[in-house]
Parts: structure tokens; C-alpha cells; sequence
């Protein structure tokens, strides 16, 4: 229980930071969320809206860890389809991503799997 409390803190940490940036300060987020690996767009505030449900929905975790399980099972799908089809063709190709983010995916999709109350989810 304290894996997945601790999961949900640090969701609360690097999503909010992530969302509040990108959207209030988009073209900041752009330089340290993205690290200037994409032209800014107003598509950052949409990724901004995206982690500020995760945020929220965080906070909530923290004082209800399982039932708010589904989260983390969302982050882990989209996360790794990111690396999946963004940034592993990003290194084949050469061409630039948001390296930081690259590995803090990874983390998530390794951790992931460890913290999630699989047999209470189904």
C-alpha cells in the first residue's frame, strides 16, 4: 500500500509541475517539460490538460489508492505506447525527443506494473 501511495505522490509532483506549465506557461514547458525537442504549439496545452486530470485524480489516490487503481493502469498504456511508437522511432530515426521525458516513461512503465492492485482492478 505505501508503493502505490508513494506512486501517487509522485504523480502529484511531476504531473502538476507538467500541467501547470504547460498550461499557464506553455512556451516555458516547451523549453523544460519538452526541452525544445518540438516547436511550440498550443497542442502542449492539450498534453497540460491531459496530466492536470492525472493530477487531480492523484491527490484523490493518495486517500483512496485502489479504487483510484485505473489511473495508473492508464498511465502504464499510454506511456508505453509512447515509447513505443514516439521515441523509439525518434532514437532509429535520429531525430529529436523529449529525452527526460523518454525516461521517466520508462521508470513509470517498469514501476507500474510492481504498484498496481492487479487483482482487486479485475
Amino acid at each position: 500500500m505505501i508503493g502505490i501511495k508513494l506512486v501517487y505522490i509522485a504523480n502529484i509532483i511531476v504531473a502538476g509541475w507538467i500541467s501547470i506549465s504547460s498550461l499557464f506557461f506553455p512556451k516555458i514547458a516547451q523549453q523544460t517539460v519538452f526541452t525544445n525537442a518540438f516547436e511550440y504549439s498550443e497542442s502542449i496545452r492539450l498534453v497540460g490538460a491531459l496530466w492536470f486530470g492525472i493530477f487531480i485524480l492523484s491527490i484523490i489516490g493518495v486517500f483512496y489508492p485502489k479504487e483510484m487503481s485505473l489511473i495508473l493502469l492508464f498511465q502504464l498504456l499510454y506511456k508505453l505506447s509512447w515509447l513505443l511508437f514516439a521515441a523509439i522511432p525518434a532514437i532509429y530515426n535520429s531525430t529529436q525527443y523529449p529525452r527526460g521525458m523518454a525516461v521517466f516513461f520508462l521508470i513509470w512503465v517498469l514501476v507500474l506494473p510492481l504498484v498496481i492492485p492487479w487483482k482487486e482492478m479485475f
